[in-house]
C-alpha cells in the first residue's frame, strides 16, 4: 500500500519560513516522481515543484523560484519541501504526491498517489 502522510505545515508571517516533509511508503520500484502541490479554495490545485527518485528536481513553478527548495532523502523515505521568504499567496493546503513513472510534470492527474494535505497559512 502506497501511503504519504505530510507534516509541517502551520501559521507564519509574511517573510518567515517553513519546512514541510512527506513520508512515504518504501516500494520496491525506482522510478518515481515525487512532488508538492498546493490548493486555495475556489482554484485548481497546482504543481509546485517535483523531484524524481534520483533527486533531480524537474520544475518549480516560477512563483516560487529562488524561494522554495524541493529534496528527499531515500533512505528516511521522506520528502521535503523547504519554503522561505513566504508570501500571503503561498497560502494553501500542500499536497505531496506521487507517481511511478519515468519524469515528473506539474499536472495532477499525472500523480496516482496523494497524501492528506497540510496547511500552510502566510498572514502578511
Amino acid at each position: 500500500q502506497v501511503q504519504l502522510v505530510e507534516s509541517g505545515g502551520g501559521s507564519v508571517q509574511a517573510g518567515g519560513s517553513l519546512r514541510l516533509s512527506c513520508a512515504y511508503s518504501d516500494v520496491p520500484f525506482r522510478i518515481d516522481c515525487m512532488a508538492w502541490f498546493r490548493q486555495v479554495p475556489g482554484k485548481e490545485r497546482e504543481g509546485v515543484a517535483g523531484v524524481t527518485h534520483n533527486g533531480v528536481v524537474t520544475y518549480y513553478v516560477d512563483s516560487v523560484k529562488g524561494r522554495f527548495t524541493i529534496s528527499r532523502d531515500n533512505t528516511k523515505n521522506t520528502l521535503y519541501l523547504q519554503m522561505n521568504s513566504l508570501k500571503s499567496e503561498d497560502t494553501g493546503m500542500y499536497y505531496c504526491a506521487r507517481a511511478f513513472r519515468n519524469g515528473c510534470t506539474s499536472v495532477p492527474s499525472y500523480m496516482g498517489f496523494w497524501g492528506q494535505g497540510t496547511q500552510v497559512t502566510v498572514s502578511s
